[in-house]
This record gives C-alpha cells, structure tokens and sequence, in this order.
C-alpha cells in the first residue's frame, strides 16, 4: 500500500472509522494561512484514547507538524497549515514523507511503485480550539450523498475502486467548504480533544503557551 495511502487509512481508523475526502489540490495559498499557538500541545480524544500532538514543524514557516496516536500505539505524522477563511478556521492535512527507513523507496521491496505515489489532502473545520479543541470532520460516504444530490457540488472523479478524489483548484475547494462549512454531508463528525495535562513546568510551558 502507498506510503501516503496508508497513512490516510491510520487517519481514519483514528476518526472512528471515518475514511476523510480526499482532494488534489490543498485547501490553502500562501495568504490564507495563518499560525496561532494555541493549538500547539498534545491533546486527547476521550471518546478513543487517541492522542493529537501539534508541534511547530518550522520556525520559518506556519505549519504545524501533526504527530496521531491510536490507543494501540499505532502512529501517524501529518503536515497541518491553519487556513483561515473569511471568520472561519480549517485544518490542511498531508501526509509527511518517509518518517522512517522503511519508507524510503530504495529500502522497498517494490522500489519503483514508488515514482506511481500521488500525494492528497484533506481538511478539517475547526469549530474552537479553546479551552476544548472542537473539530469537524469530513466522511466519504457522506459526501457521496451530496455528490449524489448535486454532482456539480464541488468537481471530483471517480476512481476504479468506488472511491473519489476531489479535483477542485485551491480557490473552487475554499468556495465549497464555505457555502457547505455547516451542512452534514461535508463535515459529518464532531469530535472534541482537551489539552493533556503535563507533569513538568517547563513541558507545561511549552505546550500551553498561554500561560506565559
């Protein structure tokens, strides 16, 4: 299975088993994103143990490095840019790139499958990041229902599988998730993380920068 692949599907099994919309093109240019510390720290989804860490994952740019862990120990690292649209916030989410040896193409059994690798985003509507962390997420299965009542919703193609990819530019993507930013059919799942408490003063201070 792709790198990239595999890492959405541990995304899912993360998000209650909700597979994400997948899109080509990201939901960002370089003007809509923005930076904010408080999302920085390690919160926790009560509901399935899951843990989110959001470090910073350069201090040249605003993007956040994404680091997922399953209460089976299972992980996955993301690269997360804040994208503020009009008075609404979202997540752009993408897959890092060979987090280890065994992901690097030449340490592959099928070297060359890897030039066939197609990186995707998907995204996620914030809806408050304090003092508890609220989200909303996307589900395929129901924006097959909106793309079933409306194919002109958002422009997409269908794959061998049964699945779909959005095919969007930056700009239409941005125009959609704002006109359907409230409707279940994109953004079906809410969940809700709080910010894990740390032991030390100084883990304390790095993570919740507010108290500086």
């Amino acid at each position: 299975m792709k790198i990239k692949k595999l890492l959405f599907y541990l995304l899912a099994g993360i998000l209650a088993g909700c597979v994400p919309v997948m899109s080509l093109h990201p939901l960002y240019t370089e003007e809509d994103v923005v930076f904010e510390k408080k999302l920085l720290g390690t919160w926790v989804d009560d509901s399935n143990d899951a843990i989110w860490e959001f470090k910073r994952l350069d201090e040249s740019e605003k993007a956040y490095e994404l680091i997922l862990r399953d209460n089976e120990g299972k992980k996955g690292s993301f690269v997360i840019r804040l994208v503020e649209l009009e008075d609404l916030l979202f997540l752009d989410v993408y897959p890092n790139k060979y987090m280890c040896k065994q992901q690097d193409p030449e340490e592959m059994e099928w070297t060359y499958n890897a030039f066939f690798e197609v990186g995707v985003h998907t995204f996620i509507k914030i809806d408050s990041i304090e003092p508890t962390l609220r989200m909303g997420l996307t589900d395929d299965d129901n924006m097959k229902e909106l793309l079933g009542e409306d194919p002109n919703a958002v422009k997409h193609t269908w794959l061998e599988d049964g699945k779909f990819i959005l095919t969007a530019s930056t700009k239409e993507l941005q125009a959609f998730v704002l006109k359907y930013a409230y409707d279940i059919r994109v953004f079906p799942t809410r969940i809700a993380l709080t910010r894990k408490k740390v032991e030390s003063s100084r883990e304390s201070s790095e993570q919740n920068p507010n108290e500086n």
